[in-house]
């Protein structure tokens, strides 16, 4: 972590779900004075039992803060966040720092930097990746673009919540576009895994032992060795749920669009996702993807009715 004395800064959390509930623990952890807020009444109260305190509105949060972490889904909460009626922008102090982490087109990341440093205040533009579970341990990935004064401002909250910082460029929107790559990626590598998978079972093969032979050969992604136990286990609370990569993949689809640039296997994992989502899944594991295989060509996975 950073030398700065945290006790001499204050931060605002903005959204308590699994990923800023970890990141916000992270920081307690690491001695700074963190105010927690999110839409669920339920989330903060359970925040201010770990030590933080609460907050009603993004408003009454960065009141006094100077560092506000933004952990929404997309670009238009992320606009809420700052810019609503009650939102950060309103009371955030002067000099003070907005880092977003949500995924988001860089159009739009562009967008907002350029009207909140407009007010005086600073915009990091800072998508995370790594889940949960690194989020609680403040061993994330951050992939942060922005002014020199606004990583200078948030450098001791970053160094608290992740492993690996990657500053990645001077303005907004170059930490966005390195996300939607990896999303990309990651989007693609989920739909090839349930689809591997689901073959696998169609086949009739222990898929407990395809689990064990693919991790351990050249056909294994993160994605398959983090995701397919789900499916082996018929367990489909979501992680991260499938209609997140509805969204980033169809932002992907934008993008690649603007730029006239193909994006087939995105495309045809999109399609994927949106066939989850549209049969039910789509607040379910981003795993269900091999339910929707399976269900479709009536083969049987762990945990489904047959």
């Amino acid at each position: 972590m950073s030398a700065s004395a945290p006790q001499n800064q204050r931060i605002a959390v903005i959204g308590l779900g699994s990923m800023g509930f970890g990141m916000a623990t992270s920081l307690l952890r690491a001695g700074f004075q963190v105010t927690g807020c999110d839409v669920s009444a339920n989330a903060v109260e359970r925040f201010v039992k770990e030590g933080g305190a609460g907050a009603k509105s993004p408003a009454e949060a960065a009141k006094g803060a100077d560092i506000i972490v933004s952990v929404v889904v997309n670009a238009a909460q992320t606009e809420t966040v700052l810019f609503g009626a009650v939102g950060a922008a309103t009371t955030m102090p002067k000099d003070s720092v907005f880092v977003s982490s949500a995924t988001m087109d860089p159009d739009v990341a562009r967008r907002l930097a350029k009207q909140l440093e407009a007010t005086g205040r600073h915009y990091l533009d800072a998508p995370i990746s790594g889940g949960a579970q690194r989020a609680a341990q403040g061993e994330l990935t951050i992939l942060a673009s922005g002014s020199h004064a606004a990583f200078a401002k948030a450098r001791p909250a970053l160094d608290a919540m992740a492993a690996k910082l990657y500053e990645l460029g001077d303005q907004a929107g170059q930490g966005a576009a390195f996300k939607m790559i990896n999303q990309l990626l990651a989007g693609v590598h989920i739909a090839a895994a349930s689809e591997a998978m689901a073959f696998a079972a169609r086949q009739g093969l222990d898929l407990r032992k395809v689990y064990e032979v693919i991790t351990a050969s050249a056909g294994n992604s993160w994605m398959f060795e983090n995701r397919m136990p789900h499916v082996l286990d018929g367990d489909y609370t979501p992680r991260s749920a499938v209609e997140i990569f509805v969204k980033d993949l169809g932002i992907i689809q934008d993008m690649a669009r603007s730029a006239k640039f193909p994006v087939p296997v995105a495309a045809a994992a999109l399609q994927m996702f949106l066939m989850t989502a549209g049969a039910g899944m789509g607040r379910d594991d981003d795993a269900s993807v091999a339910r929707m295989y399976a269900r479709v060509t009536g083969t049987n996975l762990p945990g489904e009715a047959k």
